[in-house]
């Protein structure tokens, strides 16, 4: 699967566009932007992006009205298949938002739902009670998602709207030829959808990439060879600014031994999840480590360890933004990319990551862990990969048996010697790739 060997961005386009937060009505061709920006994410590295909401909603993307058009504040559907066609013919595969738990207020069905009642065609396309009432006023009462009713709970059980979903999902293959979605909610999603779902979309595209989100639990109940390739890893996301903060590498090592470790009871061995620093919904990365010579590292740690790294748009040079100011502030705009040490640093981090078998498809072994150092291993049928973290301000001075004399970072190309033991310099992180 192209997804496993891939490094993602994320772009939230209508905060990337300066759209306006409500639905002005107005037509304007701001997703050409993502042109513009080809060129930054091909120094990053980036071969997929994975854009938020891109459909006619009522406010912020998540509250659709219309799964067929592109939001007129972002363009047309000539301008976004503009944008497709450079991304791919940049190499750059295309994910997009499919947002199918819930709708908007604005989504067709559900006017006409509140329009005509129980005369409505579409009146079991929702979970409706006539006989209550919304916070709206609407006269009947319905389900929200998590009780807000500005989204409107779909019934999944209803085939009529499974086929539109789908019918959509295929007008998108056959118009901006996407590579895969990343499913909103996915937790919400019922396992029946999510089994039609895969069986549907490998049927459009073979190498199809069904990405859910998802917070808590088992994730094996989504990501299985039934449902989803694959879910947003929320477990290590805690686990990787936390380690630094705390300056204790045992609560990272110990979400990724639970995970991916070498025992039989070991979660998730050989699956690929998604691993991210930050994203939308959540603090920016450089708003949340106490310390920025962290920042790098953590970077570092996201890409060497099993997943797929997704780096959100504007964080790859440190921008800042924290969650209690809310959502527009995490969601910015930003005029232009840009680059500085961080992201050259990333792209490096990148080019390593998407041409070593044993970083893309390599199990996890821990090998040295200290509070400020940690060092794992990452092996391939054919590589062995060394992931070296000093997130401490002194230097320090490694002894472990790497099985071999001699390697090279695959960050900087370097060779490394691990005759009479490895120094890591303050704030340091190496891929050393053994040499027989």
């Amino acid at each position: 699967m192209w997804a496993y060997e891939s490094v993602f961005y994320q772009i939230y386009p209508l905060g990337f566009c300066g759209a306006p937060f409500e639905n002005d009505g107005i037509l304007t061709h701001r997703i050409l932007k993502v042109k513009e920006w080809i060129p930054h994410m091909k120094k990053l590295g980036i071969n997929a992006i994975y854009f938020s909401p891109v459909f006619e909603s009522d406010t912020h993307g998540y509250n659709t009205r219309d799964y067929t058009k592109i939001d007129c504040r972002l363009g047309t559907n000539e301008d976004f298949k503009q944008v497709c066609d450079a991304l791919h013919e940049a190499g750059i595969k295309v994910v997009l938002d499919g947002v199918f738990n819930h709708v908007g207020r604005g989504f067709f069905a559900f006017r006409d739902v509140v329009e005509k009642r129980e005369n409505s065609e579409y009146k079991d396309w929702f979970h409706i009670d006539f006989g209550g009432n919304s916070n709206y006023n609407d006269g009947l009462w319905y389900e929200g998602w998590e009780g807000n009713y500005d989204l409107v709970k779909l019934n999944l059980y209803n085939p009529a709207v499974v086929d539109h979903i789908f019918a959509a999902i295929k007008g998108w293959v056959e118009e901006f030829d996407i590579d895969g979605l990343r499913l909103d909610v996915a937790y919400c999603l019922t396992p029946d959808f999510l089994r039609s779902l895969h069986q549907y979309t490998k049927g459009l595209k073979e190498d199809f990439y069904l990405l859910g989100e998802t917070l808590h639990g088992d994730y094996n109940q989504w990501m299985n060879p039934e449902m989803l390739d694959s879910v947003t890893n929320y477990e290590c996301y805690k686990g990787l600014y936390s380690s630094f903060n705390s300056m204790n590498m045992f609560e990272i090592n110990h979400s990724l031994l639970r995970q991916f470790g070498p025992e039989n009871w070991t979660l998730y061995r050989g699956k690929h999840m998604l691993s991210f620093v930050d994203n939308h919904d959540v603090t920016r990365v450089a708003s949340i480590l106490s310390n920025e010579k962290h920042l790098p590292l953590i970077y570092a740690l996201s890409f060497g360890m099993p997943g797929i790294p997704c780096i959100y748009y504007g964080s790859e040079w440190g921008a800042k933004a924290r969650k209690e100011e809310g959502d527009p502030a995490l969601r910015a705009c930003f005029d232009a990319p840009v680059e500085n040490e961080l992201t050259e640093w990333i792209g490096k981090l990148a080019e390593a990551k998407k041409h070593s078998e044993a970083l893309n498809y390599g199990d996890f072994r821990s090998v040295l862990l200290t509070n400020k150092q940690c060092i794992f291993e990452r092996k391939s049928e054919h590589e062995r990969v060394y992931v070296a973290i000093n997130a401490d301000g002194e230097n320090y001075h490694a002894d472990f048996d790497a099985g071999c004399g001699m390697a090279v970072d695959l960050i900087t190309g370097e060779k490394h010697d691990f005759g009479g033991g490895s120094d890591l310099p303050a704030y340091s992180a190496y891929f050393w790739k053994m040499e027989h």
